[in-house]
């Protein structure tokens, strides 16, 4: 299947709603709350690198992460709907951040 191929049926609803889905639903259940998780990282991104890493920074590296997986990768589904889960998480971190 060709690039465009894999990618012409997808739809900015149906990237968000699975998003949705996954960052509530099921990873929610394998690896907790999503904020605590992004905290969790965080720690242990900034003892390693010797500098403060917030979960927002997390969640938007991961996002960079997936924007990168598009220029070298099988571009898929996924790739869209972990890039935009990354970015909600983002928001709600800097939530966070605020309280």
């Amino acid at each position: 299947m060709e690039k465009g191929e894999q990618l012409e049926n997808l739809k900015t609803k149906t990237i968000l709603e699975t998003a949705i889905k996954l960052v509530s639903g099921q990873r929610h259940t394998d690896y907790g709350d999503k904020v605590e998780n992004h905290k969790n990282i965080s720690s242990l991104w900034s003892a390693y690198l010797d500098k403060t890493i917030t979960p927002h920074d997390v969640a938007i590296m991961m996002c960079l992460l997936k924007i990168a997986r598009t220029k070298l990768g099988a571009v898929s589904e996924d790739t869209y709907v972990d890039g935009s889960a990354y970015m909600a998480i983002a928001g709600e971190c800097k939530s966070h951040e605020q309280d």
